[in-house]
């Protein structure tokens, strides 16, 4: 299993972390099967949205004993009312979920505190005016969550969450598909069939902004959808037209600025032994490039995924590397310190390159690497 740090909290992540989808399967028995399996592979990490009480009765019973091996991201606002599962800004019934899902979970505090599911501007505001974000500071405060998160499929909502509320982790859908579409505050619109019908090129500069600011503030992100549902792996399904393997959408997910955990909904164990594989992968296994370049509807012109076909530079230049940090640093009116520090420490750099072309005849979406490579010596100053 290979980790990466969540952002700036300060936690340790496995990069295949495990949705909790499948886990009511088998009236809740998948639970500890999948917690089980979860150890085994060096899992870590796991989310749980749900509310039903049955199934984070589970997940209490699947991790007592062994708490201290999983990082929770586990959701407030997610309430069980009438027998089934509502999302509340009302502060009272969420100071009332979250104590019954302490109280089931077996635990006295979470890792992650993710408020749950915010794609519109309003329900942002209402968060904030209801006093469900300060609720969350005082738990923070008194240790009863570690750190503050949000969930959201709208990037301009999440930003905003970002910059303005203190998120400290953001669950945000990643795949090559919904990060063509632009910003929406109806998520049915991400695998709308009339939403891909035109044609779309290269990736909504809101969702690229976003990525780049939590990279910035040091927001880690955690996927979901990576899969889209499991349309991505179905040709027929696929907004695309074209199936991708669980290996190239993960990897794809993992390759965008900030993120650190891609959570695998698994309704199997074989399920999620396939996500974990991921780490075991050779780099042909997880090269999402040329099948991303086949897409029959959807195009990138231009545009470094990040996916380092350009390599390898006769002067050892990670050219992905370079590209992402230029990115970084082109975000803001002065290069934030950190960026600067990360592009320092790498061992060859924009200044380096030949103006050779090698890279450009790789590339697969024709992006003008050499002229990247000059503004990025001239921003850094090497």
């Amino acid at each position: 299993m290979e980790y990466r740090e969540l952002g700036a909290t300060g936690l340790r992540a496995s990069v295949i972390g495990m949705g909790c989808e499948g886990m009511n399967e088998e009236h809740c028995g998948m639970t500890a099967k999948l917690f089980d399996a979860a150890e085994q592979l060096g899992i870590n990490y796991f989310d749980l949205y749900a509310s039903d009480p049955a199934l984070r009765q589970a997940v209490g019973d699947a991790i007592k004993g062994r708490r201290e091996k999983f990082l929770i991201q586990s959701h407030l606002c997610s309430v069980w009312k009438n027998g089934q599962y509502l999302r509340t800004r009302d502060l009272e019934e969420t100071k009332r979920g979250f104590e019954e899902m302490m109280a089931l979970l077996g635990t006295d505090y979470l890792d992650v505190g993710m408020i749950h599911y915010c794609d519109a501007m309003a329900d942002w505001e209402a968060i904030v005016n209801n006093g469900i974000l300060d609720y969350a500071r005082e738990l923070k405060a008194q240790g009863r969550i570690r750190h503050i998160g949000l969930s959201s499929h709208n990037p301009l909502v999440a930003e905003r969450a970002v910059v303005e509320g203190g998120i400290e982790v953001l669950m945000f859908s990643v795949n090559p598909c919904y990060d063509l579409q632009p910003a929406n505050e109806d998520v049915e619109q991400l695998w709308n069939e009339e939403a891909y019908a035109g044609r779309l090129t290269n990736m909504d500069p809101d969702r690229q902004r976003l990525y780049e600011t939590c990279q910035r503030l040091g927001v880690g992100i955690t996927v979901m959808k990576a899969f889209a549902g499991g349309d991505l792996l179905n040709a027929e399904l696929s907004p695309a037209g074209v199936a991708l393997t669980a290996h190239q959408c993960i990897s794809y997910a993992l390759s965008r600025p900030a993120v650190s955990v891609v959570l695998a909904g698994a309704h199997s164990v074989a399920q999620l032994e396939e996500s974990a594989a991921y780490c075991e992968a050779d780099e042909t296994a997880r090269d999402y490039a040329a099948a991303l370049a086949s897409f029959p509807r959807i195009h990138w012109e231009g545009h470094c995924m990040y996916c380092s076909h350009c390599a390898p530079c006769p002067m050892g230049i990670s050219v992905a590397d370079v590209t992402k940090f230029l990115h970084l640093a082109q975000t803001q009116a002065q290069i934030p310190e950190t960026v600067r520090e990360h592009y320092a420490s790498l061992p060859h750099h924009a200044g380096e390159c030949i103006r050779c072309g090698a890279c450009e005849t790789h590339c697969p979406f024709g992006v003008a690497i050499r002229e990247n490579m000059q503004q990025a010596e001239e921003l850094f100053g090497f």
